[in-house]
């Protein structure tokens, strides 16, 4: 399924939530706006994205004019909400880099997670390159590695070291055990992940890899309260809407209280330290 769908689906169950609140069936709306009978059902199901018209008429089908602007504003976030990858790298990795910046810029509070990857704010400029170096191949967009991982190492200045900006991090612990690049890059790597966790403005916290199931969640991050990005494979995801940003809050929420911090997140990297020091050894 893709992000989009996703992003469609969401606003067909707000629909359909309406539709139902008003008492109709599918077939007695569709017939009081003049539309073929599926139109409803694909419409909830996220088959078909409405026109702003027909989410007007629905509205006013079911007695909810007063949701109109807030549902109008959905709709126009589901297509200018999804970035496909590839048409979004074409003009550069270090383009997308100081995209994420500007929003950055207005960020008081950042939260992110990752089961698998550390995030960019904590990169090592080897660990970034050799991120960036995988995405540009897989998305066969334009290699300018050098220059986006430039750009990503001014958005650590710019956030971690001035003003009263933070970041609450959660990561996976195998995260601590995928390898970008080789062992070396991945021994600094993991030694800035000790030094991160000193830094005044960074709370890193990280799940075990034994935790119990509690919520299912993709990379996600969230600035301050006004904006959810999901990374997919094909595309990301922007999410404004108050009502989705409540539930990402929520899954933070709920991964954040299975994270160890402090002296028992080191005693986690100490341990892929060791480990990837045995395994390179011999």
């Amino acid at each position: 399924m893709t992000t989009v769908h996703k992003a469609r689906q969401a606003l067909g169950q707000q629909l359909r939530d309406l539709r139902r609140d008003a008492g109709l069936s599918g077939r007695r709306l569709a017939e009081s706006a003049g539309w073929h009978p599926s139109k409803v059902s694909k419409i909830e199901y996220g088959r078909q994205t409405p026109s702003e018209d027909d989410v007007r008429i629905w509205c006013d089908r079911t007695g909810a004019l007063d949701r109109v602007s807030d549902l109008v504003a959905a709709l126009r976030n589901v297509d200018a909400a999804y970035l496909d990858w590839r048409r979004t790298l074409q003009a550069g990795i270090r383009r997308e880099q100081q995209k994420i910046q500007t929003i950055e810029a207005e960020t008081k509070l950042i939260r992110g997670y990752d089961p698998t990857l550390i995030p960019g704010l904590l990169h090592t400029p080897e660990y970034a390159a050799a991120i960036f170096q995988q995405v540009a191949e897989f998305n066969r967009a334009p290699r300018d590695i050098d220059d986006a991982v430039a750009a990503r190492m001014n958005r650590q200045q710019q956030y971690l070291y001035r003003g009263d900006r933070r970041v609450h991090y959660l990561i996976g612990e195998p995260a601590l055990y995928t390898t970008a690049g080789d062992d070396n890059v991945m021994f600094g790597q993991l030694d800035r992940l000790m030094t991160a966790l000193s830094l005044p403005r960074v709370l890193l916290g990280i799940i075990p890899v034994m935790s119990h199931y509690r919520v299912s969640a993709t990379n996600f991050v969230i600035y301050d309260s006004r904006v959810v990005m999901v990374e997919g494979i094909s595309a990301a995801l922007t999410i404004t809407q108050p009502r989705e940003i409540a539930v990402y809050t929520r899954a933070f929420e709920v991964l954040a209280a299975q994270s160890v911090t402090g002296e028992a997140a080191r005693t986690l990297i100490r341990a892929a330290l060791e480990r990837r020091r045995r395994e390179s050894a011999g």
